[in-house]
């Protein structure tokens, strides 16, 4: 791959996720402050973007791929996309809003699959070559949530105009990247192809079916932390929260750079396990920490996440990838993909709006010690049904 050519594709990832981070991790906190939002509204509002995981790949399979270059459908939606999110802040009613976002999540959520394809596209070695480009994507992330937090952005509806200038310019660069042409008319494609319907083969295999409940389950403690962590540690008072959120990130970054070692040695359950672990930790600390002298729980929280995430999600992808097996292993993977981030999301997301409203204490006040313990029971009880019921004993993938 040419110095050119990878210096376009960084570009790409660095503003695909530098877009996402400017207005998704604020947007409770702006709901709060703006729009009077009730816990059940911010839900609602973060479920949008579960909605869209679960109809993008129908968008992307069905449609983008098949029939348009994707860096060309890729820039038609950043460019739709600036436009409702320039329009976003400007709403005062919370049902519009939703609608508002509803339709941004639409077209945004698919321009991700679309830039891994613009990627992939340009690669002859994507094993060794994707990591380093997808980084970036990490790194805009990061960029997008210091800014937001250094300059005092959070309760500001700057966040939406960031994300739609940034929109603008990857809309337009979109154009310019490499040529990614429609694959066309593919034999046997269909919408049961897309979602991955071939992969509930695995499901006849115990010990994944177990993990594969599992994983829909940790998403109800993982929407908490989604939705509310920001407007939780600017209620508490704790300065630049969304700077400091960014430790998440790069927490995430490091312990990923421990899973291929952990993997094989310790084994896939041990992994899953210190996940789970990891996620009743974090909503402890959140539980009782305080911005006071118990900051350094909230910190820790934060810091968990690199545990949280890396130890259940990725090494979940890379769990589904050994047991479904060279054939199936796309199919299965956005499987993957649906129930978690689309399914796991929708129900985590609706329901942690329910608790957040059920504890709340008056006017933008709110019990959070009651809130945090809520999914870290829930972590809890997951983590106790693995135990019991996830029982590893092939190594082989399920579908030879």
């Amino acid at each position: 791959m040419k110095i050119k050519v990878g210096s376009q594709l960084a570009f790409m990832m660095f503003f695909e996720y530098f877009i996402w981070c400017s207005w998704y991790v604020t947007m409770g906190t702006y709901m709060g402050e703006h729009l009077h939002a009730t816990g059940i509204q911010i839900g609602a509002a973060y479920s949008a973007l579960a909605i869209a995981t679960m109809i993008s790949p129908f968008f992307v399979g069905l449609v983008a791929d098949r029939y348009f270059s994707a860096q060309r459908i890729m820039g038609v939606m950043h460019l739709l996309g600036a436009v409702l999110l320039f329009f976003a802040p400007m709403i005062k009613d919370n049902t519009a809003f939703y609608w508002i976002i509803l339709l941004y999540s639409l077209l945004y959520m698919p321009t991700i699959a679309l830039s891994n394809s613009v990627a992939f596209g340009q690669m002859n070695d994507p094993g060794k070559q994707f990591p380093w480009i997808r980084v970036f994507g990490t790194i805009g992330w990061i960029v997008a949530g210091l800014l937001v937090g250094n300059l005092g952005l959070e309760k500001s509806s700057t966040t939406f105009q960031l994300a739609a200038g940034a929109s603008v310019l990857l809309g337009i660069v979109s154009f310019t990247l490499p040529a990614t042409p429609p694959k066309g008319a593919v034999a046997g494609a269909s919408a049961s192809k897309v979602l991955g319907t071939e992969a509930f083969v695995l499901f006849k295999y115990k010990p994944y079916l177990i993990f594969f409940i599992a994983a829909i389950l940790v998403c109800i403690p993982l929407s908490f932390y989604y939705g509310f962590a920001n407007p939780f540690l600017n209620e508490l008072g704790l300065q630049n929260a969304a700077g400091k959120m960014i430790m998440g990130q790069i927490s995430e970054g490091l312990f990923i750079v421990a899973i291929p070692f952990l993997f094989n040695r310790i084994g896939v359950k041990n992994m899953l396990l210190l996940g789970m672990t990891a996620w009743i930790l974090r909503y402890v600390c959140f539980a009782y920490g305080d911005a006071g002298a118990h900051t350094w729980m909230l910190y820790a929280g934060i810091i968990l996440h690199g545990v949280c995430y890396d130890f259940f999600f990725v090494t979940g992808y890379m769990y589904t990838e050994k047991k479904a097996g060279e054939k199936i292993k796309n199919a299965a993977q956005g499987l993957f993909t649906f129930a978690t981030y689309g399914l796991g999301m929708f129900i985590g997301t609706w329901f942690s709006g329910y608790i957040v409203d059920g504890y709340s204490t008056g006017t933008e006040a709110h019990n959070w010690k009651g809130i945090w313990l809520v999914p870290a029971y829930i972590a809890a009880g997951v983590l106790i049904y693995f135990i019991l019921f996830f029982r590893e004993k092939k190594q082989q993938p399920v579908t030879q």
